[in-house]
């Protein structure tokens, strides 16, 4: 055991090095050259909307920064994903027939527990069904407690994914992929009660691995259909809704706490960058869903097609307290296609367990144990 424990120690501190140098690097050359750009930029630039005025976020990722190639350079996971383009393999559609009732039956509450030395700590996050088949879309900060269960880490770790007006156990389900570079740059707020950041690169894909109650599995699961499409500044004002399992009754009454799906209509109030010259983020004016525990909840346009994920508050001083805001679509497709060689809806397709079982054998012990060293 000492020496498995010691060869995944140095795996581990071996990843971190990679990405830590990487970094490194990325911030050392970036400002000596900035007017260059490589073909892969002005390929990608090409089709950008003409939105020179969009605000701008900070970026960790805008030279490169620790995006690691590991799943672009492993056979077996390119392998794996090439069943995705399978013709046969097609979401099915589902028709926005009442707004409410068709979000909140494909949204789900990711509600997780894990057990350290010292505490017991209880998280709860939300969902969305984005394919028939059971993909979930959410945050990396919700789905990166999954990378707990099956090791030692803590003394012991669930999640369950819930659904229903109360929220109840439904199913259980396995990471399909979170983003490296999102937990090597976060790891160390893994054990805050209400991290902060910008919501860049933070998303997750699980999907459905098996029924949590006697109930066998439905063949095909309610779900939202994702609209992908660039956007622009001409969003703004636009009406949309959003939804989401919000959690301040988990810290008033405690882990049995009633969680209640809400769904809301507001508008969208600006459109930001992270320097693509793309819209990669959107803010939202207040409702009543803009709390803890919405985030990974879907941003929905008028025709009922998911178009964001919420990620973070808003600014409560210039966009409202209850304000929120949510990565688009579109950048989440250009970020997964960019790290894994797969678009957003290849990556929803396949064989999930295969894909799902390579993606924890390449990578999730080691992300595991980033996160690990910082609850030690």
């Amino acid at each position: 055991m000492f020496i498995l424990d010691l060869l995944a120690h140095i795996a581990s501190t071996i990843l971190v090095g990679y990405l830590s140098v990487t970094t490194l690097v990325a911030d050392f050359i970036a400002p000596l050259f900035p007017t260059e750009t490589t073909p892969t930029e002005i390929a990608l630039h090409e089709d950008a909307p003409e939105d020179d005025d969009l605000h701008r976020l900070p970026s960790r990722y805008e030279y490169g920064g620790i995006i690691p190639s590991i799943l672009l350079e492993n056979a077996q996971y390119q392998q794996a994903a090439v069943g995705a383009n399978a013709p046969t393999d097609q979401a099915t559609s589902t028709p926005l027939e009442i707004p409410e009732e068709v979000i909140a039956r494909s949204l789900v509450n990711i509600f997780c527990q894990y057990t350290t030395d010292s505490y017991i700590r209880t998280t709860t996050g939300t969902g969305y069904f984005i394919h028939a088949n059971g993909v979930i879309l959410t945050n990396a900060h919700v789905a990166q407690f999954l990378l707990f269960e099956n090791t030692d880490i803590v003394q012991d770790a669930a999640c369950t994914i819930r659904s229903g007006n109360p929220a109840v156990a439904q199913y259980k389900a396995e990471l399909l992929y979170i983003p490296p570079a999102w937990i090597s740059e976060h790891a160390a707020l893994v054990s805050d009660e209400t991290p902060v950041g910008t919501g860049e690169r933070d998303y997750a894909l699980l999907y459905v691995s098996a029924s949590a109650t006697d109930t066998p599995l439905p063949t095909v699961f309610p779900h939202i259909t994702i609209n992908t499409n660039l956007v622009s500044r001409a969003l703004e004002n636009d009406r949309v809704f959003v939804a989401g399992y919000p959690g301040e009754a988990l810290f008033r009454d405690g882990a049995d706490a009633k969680l209640t799906p809400l769904v809301a209509a507001t508008t969208v109030s600006q459109i930001y960058t992270f320097g693509s010259n793309y819209g990669d983020i959107f803010s939202i004016h207040n409702s009543e869903v803009g709390k803890h525990g919405a985030s990974g909840g879907p941003i929905i346009n008028e025709d009922g097609e998911a178009i964001g994920l919420i990620v973070t508050k808003g600014n409560a001083e210039t966009e409202g307290p209850q304000s929120l805001r949510g990565l688009t679509l579109s950048y989440v497709d250009r970020t997964i296609t960019e790290e894994t060689g797969f678009s957003l809806e290849e990556n929803m397709r396949g064989n999930l367990a295969h894909r799902g079982t390579v993606f924890k054998e390449a990578l999730s012990p080691f992300l595991a144990q980033l996160l690990a060293f910082e609850l030690r």
